[in-house]
């Protein structure tokens, strides 16, 4: 999840609960299951309630080899809204236009962490080339003191 889109949950007043199922849900059966497993190792009754939920609420048999194929059918949109939590309004031209808009500003976002990257990785690049340039310099008066040394201990020896 990424810094605006949690950020946004939270806004929203969405909960840890279902942030956490809406995970879940994103990682399939096999995610509920290993947190089943850890509910029943940290403390039984967690794992118990987890193994309700899964049962009643329809997660533990809800996808057959037929739901399967049903679900790999669905479109982009669709995947993008299940995968934030967003439910369908019901009006298939607005759910098209938010689609669309959220596809826009995930790209939007994509491109400017990828400038953040850049932005940061030149950067570094310059405090680098500023820290070798510092660190010649040093190596440079280092260099002309040791060779002053030996000019003034030949000119005593003359």
């Amino acid at each position: 999840m990424t810094v605006a889109l949690d950020y946004e949950s939270r806004k929203s007043g969405e909960g840890w609960f279902r942030r956490a199922e809406g995970w879940l849900d994103e990682h399939g059966k096999p995610a509920w299951i290993v947190a089943m497993v850890l509910g029943f190792i940290l403390f039984w009754p967690i794992g118990l309630a987890l193994l309700l939920y899964m049962i009643f609420g329809k997660r533990m048999f809800s996808h057959g080899c037929r739901n399967a194929r049903a679900r790999s059918g669905f479109n982009e949109a669709m995947n993008i809204n299940r995968r934030h939590g967003f439910r369908s309004s019901g009006n298939t031209a607005f759910d098209a236009y938010k689609s669309e808009t959220l596809k826009r500003l995930m790209n939007e976002q994509e491109q400017f962490e990828a400038f953040l990257d850049r932005l940061r990785a030149a950067k570094d690049q310059r405090e680098f080339d500023t820290f070798m340039d510092e660190r010649a310099e040093v190596a440079r008066a280092d260099v002309g003191d040791a060779e002053e040394a030996d000019d003034d201990e030949h000119t005593e020896k003359a």
